[in-house]
C-alpha cells in the first residue's frame, strides 16, 4: 500500500526551515533533517494534512501553501507545498523531532547541516534531497 505524505518548504530570507528527525527506529529517516509535514489521514486532502501537522508540530498556521509538486514512488507519494514562513524561528514551538533550524541553500547543497541542540552534523532524509533536487532542476528555481 503506498503512503501519501504532504511537506512544506517553507522559506525566510532565502532559507528553508528544517526538522531534525527523532532517532527511532521504525520512523522515516530517523536522525535525518526533513520538512515539516507528514502523512494524511483518511478523508484529508494534502493541504489540509499539512496545516494539521504545522500546528501539531510547530504551533503555526500559513496563510497560504501553495502546492509546488508531486514525487512517487512504490512506497509513498510525496505533495511537496511551498510557502513563505511569515515569522522568525523564535516564534515558532518546536513539538516534534529533536532540532529545528533555517538553513541556507548552500548548506544544503553540502548533505549535512549542523544541529545547535545535538552539537552535531546530520544527513538530510530523502524527501528533502526530492526538494532540492526539483529545485535545482527547474528553471529560475520554480
Amino acid at each position: 500500500m503506498t503512503v501519501a505524505v504532504a511537506l512544506a518548504i517553507l522559506e525566510r530570507q532565502g532559507q528553508w526551515l528544517l526538522q531534525l528527525r527523532d532517532d527511532m527506529p521504525g520512523i522515516v529517516a530517523p536522525g535525518c533533517w526533513g520538512l515539516f509535514g507528514g502523512h494524511l489521514d483518511p478523508g484529508e486532502t494534502p493541504e489540509q494534512a499539512l496545516r494539521r501537522e504545522l500546528l501539531e508540530e510547530i504551533a503555526w498556521t500559513a496563510a497560504e501553501l501553495p502546492f509546488w509538486f508531486s514525487d512517487a514512488n512504490p512506497q509513498r507519494i510525496a505533495h511537496f507545498f511551498r510557502a513563505p514562513l511569515t515569522v522568525p524561528l523564535q516564534a515558532l514551538q518546536l513539538l516534534e523531532g529533536q532540532d529545528m533550524v533555517l538553513a541556507s541553500l548552500d548548506a544544503l547543497s553540502s548533505g549535512q547541516i549542523w544541529s545547535p541542540r545535538l552539537g552535531q552534523l546530520r544527513a538530510l532524509a530523502p524527501s528533502l534531497r526530492c526538494a532540492l533536487e526539483r529545485l535545482h532542476s527547474s528553471p529560475l528555481g520554480d
